[in-house]
């Protein structure tokens, strides 16, 4: 084979080996990829609130005995505790409204500097909540369970039966008080308002948490007067948050 044939296929050898390594140059250019912009929106919360008058009331109390024995103590609870429902009885409320929220006995114990602990008898605390629809008796029966035995009352809150007219109010004044958020901001913006993309809720109607209430039986004056207790008023809000798209 002659120098020039030698020379032809080496470089033919060259451009083959060559030929994949340019390719793959090709190949590795970057690709471009075009994001479709977002549309532009204003995202706003707004609520509404209403105020109403409540009409149920619930009352936490208990009753607390202490005995030199367990049984003793279960016992004497036990007395207690039957004279105080037949109380509510009395007083107009119904069995579906009474209802036991706590039933504890423990150990007493009496401690001295470096001396063991010792016992000095059992306590049982027996715990129940009261529903009571007529507020003009939420005093009276307060007194009434006092009376018969209860000495401890953990307080005294007021709620709705039907809470669902409140709310919708409070619904109409919150998307009210949105939409003129919403135009507001469109229109210092300078720009148009669409349609609303997407709503969310949340709040509603939350019960109060209970008051302190005192722990006494009211001797009555001549004119019977109960306990006073006065209901107030209780707020219904409604949460709402929405996302409005606008355009230029």
């Amino acid at each position: 084979m002659t120098r020039t044939a030698r020379a032809l296929m080496l470089g033919t050898a060259l451009m083959t080996l060559a030929a994949p390594a340019v390719a793959f140059a090709q190949s590795a250019s970057p690709m471009q990829v075009h994001a479709m912009a977002q549309q532009p929106a204003l995202n706003l919360s707004a609520y509404g609130e209403v105020k109403v008058a409540p009409d149920q009331a619930t009352i936490n109390f208990g009753v607390v005995t202490e005995a030199a024995t367990a049984q003793e103590a279960m016992a004497q609870n036990a007395q207690q505790m039957t004279r105080v429902v037949a109380a509510l009885r009395r007083a107009g409320v119904a069995e579906r409204d009474i209802q036991t929220s706590g039933l504890n006995l423990s150990a007493q114990y009496d401690y001295q500097q470096n001396e063991p602990p010792k016992l000095r008898g059992y306590q049982v605390q027996n715990r129940v909540t009261v529903i009571i629809n007529d507020l003009t008796k939420v005093g009276s029966t307060a007194d009434a369970v006092v009376t018969a035995g209860v000495n401890q009352i953990d307080g005294i809150s007021f709620g709705l039966k039907d809470a669902k007219a409140a709310e919708d109010q409070a619904r109409q004044l919150a998307v009210r008080a949105l939409q003129d958020k919403a135009r507001l901001y469109a229109q210092a913006l300078g720009v148009q308002l669409g349609g609303v993309r997407s709503l969310t809720e949340g709040g509603g109607f939350m019960p109060e948490p209970p008051r302190p209430m005192p722990m006494y039986a009211r001797a009555m004056d001549a004119s019977g007067a109960a306990t006073p207790v006065s209901a107030g008023e209780l707020t219904v809000r409604i949460d709402i948050s929405g996302v409005y798209d606008i355009g230029r």
